[in-house]
Order: structure tokens, then sequence, then C-alpha cells
């Protein structure tokens, strides 16, 4: 079979058969991949997307969101009433991206330059839950940990040694935060106590805090790499 040749559209490309190489042909671009990152549980508008991607532009992400939809991976439309807003999401297509996503977010995580203590946006957080859970901690325990960040709330579910990060739905939750990624981070990845954590205000808990101090013991970020001289 004769492959056909396919031109790129105009902006650096690699120009490479590569699959890898085209992979970064769309969504290499800086700031691209966190775009994808945060349309992972759903549409966002513009507005949303720009608050939650500290540092980037609006010229920039319209760039980014411009160049995603060329490629496929973004789509836009228009919410029914009464919201008659315009959102941005992933095509299915482009949310067969995700494991990688995962796999990348924990193999960058044992860099010995990662630092967790930077900002973290709420699906971020989420997605963070799918890369760092440990079924074998986790056992047969099943819970419902609901999330409020900013009035928009998530839910994770744990059952047969699965996880699932949703967003909306948590009125069936064992128990809920309602506070900042950044807490919650400090939390399931810094070990820091809920008692610390309530000190610093900004911080409700809805319901039996002691299945979120389980939830946290089943999220330990992995060993540094050795730097090899």
């Amino acid at each position: 079979m004769k492959l056909e040749k396919v031109t790129a559209k105009a902006g650096r490309r690699y120009h490479d058969a590569c699959g890898a190489a085209h992979g970064l042909d769309l969504i290499g671009e800086r700031w691209a991949l966190l775009v994808v990152r945060e349309l992972m549980l759903g549409p966002r508008r513009f507005g949303d997307l720009k608050k939650d991607l500290h540092g980037i532009s609006a010229n920039v992400l319209t760039q980014r969101l411009e160049g995603l939809e060329g490629s496929g991976v973004v789509r836009r439309r228009k919410l029914p009433p009464p919201a008659s807003v315009q959102v941005y999401e992933l095509t299915e297509w482009g949310r067969e991206i995700e494991p990688v996503f995962i796999v990348l977010g924990r193999w960058a995580a044992r860099s010995p330059q990662h630092d967790p203590t930077l900002p973290i946006s709420a699906v971020s957080t989420m997605l963070s839950f799918k890369t760092m859970f440990d079924p074998v901690r986790a056992g047969e325990a099943a819970m419902v940990v609901g999330f409020v960040f900013d009035e928009t709330a998530f839910r994770v579910e744990i059952a047969d040694g699965k996880l699932e990060a949703l967003r909306g739905q948590i009125e069936d939750a064992d128990v809920t935060l309602t506070t900042r990624p950044s807490l919650v981070a400090a939390a399931v990845y810094g070990k820091v106590p809920i008692a610390a954590l309530n000190a610093e205000g900004d911080l409700s808990i809805k319901g039996d805090v002691r299945v979120f101090e389980r939830f946290t013991d089943f999220f330990h970020l992995p060993e540094k790499a050795v730097m090899e001289a």
C-alpha cells in the first residue's frame, strides 16, 4: 500500500514519521498538554481555563485552543439555554491521551527537581489521584469522597481496587471537603494532618473525617530517581 503524503499545517513540525514525534507535533507546544489536562474531566469555558492555567496569556490560550481544535484533539460547542455559553471539550479521540498523561505524570514525579508545593489546579489534583492511587493499599475499601473547589464539585469513587474521578454529583459522598486544591495536596501527598490544615482556615469538612484520613493513605509520591554522574 502506498502511503499518502500529508502536508503539515503552518508551524513548527518535526517532519518525522515516528508516532511519538507526530504526537509532539499535536500537543508539544508550550501549554498545549496542560490545556488538554484541564479538559479531561469535561468541558470548560475559556475564562475557567485561563484561571486554572497559571501564567498563560489570553492570546496564547487562544492559539493553543485553535491549534488543538485544528488537530482534532479539541472541539468547541455552545451549551443549550439557559447557559448559552461556548465551551471547549476533548473529542473522543482526544480523550484517549489520558493513559499517556498519567504515565508521564508518574514518571516525572520521580524527578529530583519536581516540586509538589507549586500551584496545582482542581483538575490536576483529581488526575493526580488516578496517577498515584495504590490499589494494594486500598484493598477492599469502598468510599465516595467529595471535593468542592470554587463552587465546582468533584467526586472520587473507590471500589474493588479501582478509582474513578468525576466532576459533580457529591450528594452521596461519605465525606466532602470544601477547600483549595493546594490544601488537599498537602493532606494527601504531604501527609499534613487535617487538624493542621483546619488551623489555616479555608477548609470545611462535611461527613466522616475518618474516611478522608483513610483515603490519604492510598496515595504516595514515588521514590525519586537517582541522578547518575
